[in-house]
């Protein structure tokens, strides 16, 4: 069944983002892809590698929202505790899958290790998510899905999420690039978004940008209502300082 709710949390795990070793790929990513679902991306926590912390952050971002994705962790070495600590947080036993533990003996052969077979374990009552394209299954805990860290193997994992995912309305979006100073404009964002119900307006500075200075942004599930902020603010902006607006 799929996980129920349009409210969701990303817990980011590992030293390298926290040290600066490892530029962060995923958040970006998974924004857009939840924004394009009309999940609401409500908070994003990054941790380290501490078990105590991970099991403590995923008890507190599972229980505040409807939908959790943990990023990282996951491999076979000793830092990567991701697994033993979502079995702490919802206090049950580590098992060893069978399944997993044979495909990972078959994929490496003689040379399996004990930190290879630490990828087939999972907290007793997980669930493990396959498809004909991606053999190497997602892991999931109630309403938390556990992900790898490595961008790449990130993206082609959340393909086996996607339509597991209860969706919301779709989020619209609308942009007028301006030659405004954030300042000047303050008061009028503020004042169409509080006449407009449903919309959420931002305004982005832009500097050294030959073409504009802020970008001002619309967004909400109601196309009515988008349209109708993005109309009063094109009227209400003087007209020789917009370059120009993405419907």
């Amino acid at each position: 069944m799929p996980v129920v709710g349009t409210r969701a949390a990303f817990l980011v795990i590992g030293n390298e983002i926290l040290t600066g070793k490892v530029v962060e790929e995923n958040v970006p990513f998974l924004a857009r892809e939840l924004f394009g679902l009309g999940i609401t991306l409500s908070r994003i926590v990054v941790c380290a590698d501490d078990e105590a912390v991970i099991a403590a952050d995923v008890r507190a971002l599972g229980q505040a929202h409807d939908i959790l994705f943990t990023s990282g962790g996951v491999g076979p070495t000793h830092d990567d505790v991701t697994i033993p600590a979502i079995a702490r947080a919802f206090d049950r036993p580590l098992v060893r899958d069978p399944v997993l533990e044979a495909r990972i003996r078959e994929h490496f052969g003689a040379r399996t290790t004990d930190g290879h077979l630490r990828m087939a374990e999972m907290p007793q009552g997980g669930e493990l998510v396959a498809s004909e394209k991606m053999s190497w299954p997602v892991l999931r805990v109630e309403n938390v899905w556990v992900l790898p860290g490595v961008p790449q193997i990130f993206r082609l994992k959340f393909d086996l999420v996607r339509d597991r995912l209860a969706r919301g309305a779709p989020f619209l979006t609308r942009a007028i690039f301006t030659r405004c100073d954030e300042g000047e404009i303050a008061a009028l964002l503020a004042e169409v978004e509080s006449r407009v119900p449903g919309v959420a307006i931002g305004s982005y500075p832009r500097l050294s940008d030959p073409e504009y200075t802020v970008k001002i942004t619309v967004d909400g599930r109601d196309a009515r209502a988008v349209d109708t902020a993005l109309d009063a603010l094109i009227e209400a902006l003087p007209a020789d300082r917009i370059v120009r607006v993405e419907r």
